[in-house]
């Protein structure tokens, strides 16, 4: 037994000398390479032919070493902190605007209702231009955002050109502006209810809340859609708020595993569930991401809601901050989710992706089977994949190009001048008259783009020659050619549905900013299509939320 004893002490021995030892190497090798680096930038600095701005190499370094890890491991720096905070909490202080760069100056592009700019009677459309009695012809939309951000409370002193091409002074007071992670809730068919949820910023769930309970008590909604597309995440304390809602009290509703089991954080619904049996489906896309991932994903693992769309980011991946010296912070990723399946839904292992482009998926035959309450299989290693799929529909490349080169966006500036007031949102209608002003408008700016049929065809042409085949296709090759050449007047008539839809939006923003261009985007919305009729079909429902029945049982 001494024998035994003695054993065990020099095994204990043996292996606490080893993780030391293997930790005091660690340690070297930090501090070895910490050395070289410093060493380094030393003699560029006493050496290079040029000066060197600290401030911009060794920030670079910084971004670089972080790229290597994943995307969302950033570093901070002081001037850039009011980001940071946008992202969390939905604040900044400023006018309350956003804008884009114009030939005279800088456009307002879009206002966030009852803040100050707002307030103070800027219009979507105007050009700011003058800012401090300084023309700001010449400058970029990041020197004009720094000028019009600042301290709550302070004043910006401005010049704009109304798009009635009448000059005016403006003295702004800056405010916290506050941007609701709730910018509509209405009733879109009888009974039931549609939140919009654009981010999990602080105030989320009981913005949430309140809406939710508004629409029980004002439009005594029986089902409920909860729209999480295009929304990136954000608090997850704030997903689980919402979660909450709807689940019985302890219910895990999301876990976190990391390399220090110290900050592993398990979050259970806290209180009793305002409505357990309302039926939810929740949509959501392809951008829906990390909290909206979570949301989804809890209520389909505990067969409470139908998830509509299509499969989602997938970002399983949580950030925390640390204070750095000189008022900067460091976004760092220490752990990943779970979802009360047991499965994390991350879709990218970083580890074995190239820094500069993350392409690594999980591939599905690598994923593993999971089971929700009632039975149902669900994945990891993907995002969430939804138990109806409904695609948003793409636009198309005529489309694409009259927003981006503001063809729509200048329009719609003149509509604005000819309607002082258009009808609330749900008796608006863009005409077809509407459309054949339009028609001329784009013909009066010879609008003209490059579809990208037209890359690819000439990839393929470029193929044929280089393995011999061009003669031989050349009669249909040519045919093609002038089959996919960019004709105006026949893509406005093609994509005029697709067009009008675009157009309405935008108009409707003019008048009726965030809230109304959610409105106006629901009339053509067929995933909230498909979500209704889900809801509106009982056994459906059920159906998808209940295990099949395994074959030869009853």
């Amino acid at each position: 037994m001494k024998q035994n004893v003695f054993t065990l002490a020099l095994l204990c021995s043996t292996l606490s000398g080893w993780a030391g030892g293997a930790n005091s190497n660690r340690n070297i090798e930090i501090s070895k390479h910490l050395d070289i680096f410093n060493a380094i930038y030393k003699e560029l600095d006493l050496l290079y032919v040029d000066s060197i701005r600290p401030e911009k190499t060794i920030k670079l370094g910084i971004d670089e070493m972080l790229m290597s890890l994943d995307p969302y491991t950033n570093y901070i720096p002081e001037e850039n902190m009011d980001q940071l905070k946008l992202m969390t909490t939905g604040e900044y202080a400023g006018v309350g605007c956003t804008i884009g760069k114009h030939e005279e100056g800088i456009l307002v592009t879009n206002l966030y209702e009852g803040m100050p700019a707002h307030k103070a009677g800027l219009r979507i459309g105007d050009v700011i231009v003058e800012i401090e009695g300084k023309s700001i012809k010449d400058w970029g939309v990041t020197q004009a955002s720094e000028h019009l951000r600042g301290e709550a409370h302070t004043q910006a002193n401005i010049t704009v050109k109304h798009i009635d091409g009448k000059k005016q002074k403006f003295t702004i007071t800056r405010e916290i502006i506050a941007l609701p992670a709730i910018p509509y809730a209405g009733e879109v068919a009888p009974g039931i209810g549609y939140i919009y949820i654009n981010g999990f910023t602080e105030h989320a769930g009981a913005q949430f809340k309140e809406a939710f309970l508004d629409l029980k008590k004002n439009h005594k909604i029986k089902k409920l859609i909860i729209d999480v597309r295009e929304n990136p995440g954000g608090i997850l304390d704030e997903a689980a708020e919402i979660i909450n809602m709807f689940v019985d009290r302890k219910s895990t509703i999301v876990y976190t595993k990391g390399k220090n089991p110290a900050i592993d954080k398990i979050y259970k619904a806290q209180r009793d569930p305002i409505d357990k049996e309302i039926p939810i489906a929740v949509l959501i896309n392809r951008n829906s991401a990390s909290a909206s991932e979570i949301l989804a994903g809890a209520l389909q693992d505990m067969d409470r809601a139908v998830i509509v769309g299509e499969r989602s980011f997938g970002k399983g991946l949580v950030q925390t901050t640390r204070d750095l010296p000189h008022g900067g912070n460091l976004k760092v990723t220490i752990s990943k989710y779970y979802i009360p399946s047991g499965r994390c839904i991350q879709a990218i292992d970083y580890t074995k992706s190239n820094s500069k482009e993350y392409t690594q998926r999980i591939p599905d035959s690598l994923t593993h089977e999971f089971k929700t309450i009632h039975g149902r299989t669900v994945r990891d290693g993907g995002g969430i994949n939804p138990d109806v799929i409904s695609t948003d529909t793409t636009s198309s490349t005529a489309e694409y190009y009259l927003y981006e080169k503001n063809i729509i966006f200048d329009y719609v500036t003149e509509y604005q001048k000819k309607h002082p007031a258009i009808p609330e949102v749900k008796d608006f209608k863009f005409t077809d008259q509407d459309y054949n002003e339009f028609k001329e408008f784009v013909k009066s700016k010879e609008f003209t783009y490059k579809p990208l049929s037209e890359d690819v065809l000439n990839t393929l042409k470029k193929v044929l020659k280089e393995e011999g085949y061009a003669e031989y296709a050349d009669a249909e090759m040519k045919a093609l050619e002038e089959k996919l050449k960019p004709n105006i007047d026949t893509d406005l008539n093609l994509f005029k549905e697709d067009i009008i839809k675009s157009i309405s939006v935008e108009i409707v923003k003019r008048y009726y900013y965030e809230k109304g261009v959610v409105q106006e985007s629901l009339k053509y919305d067929e995933c909230k299509e498909a979500a209704v009729q889900i809801l509106n079909d009982e056994a459906r429902y059920n159906q998808i939320l209940s295990p099949a029945k395994e074959e030869g049982k009853k």
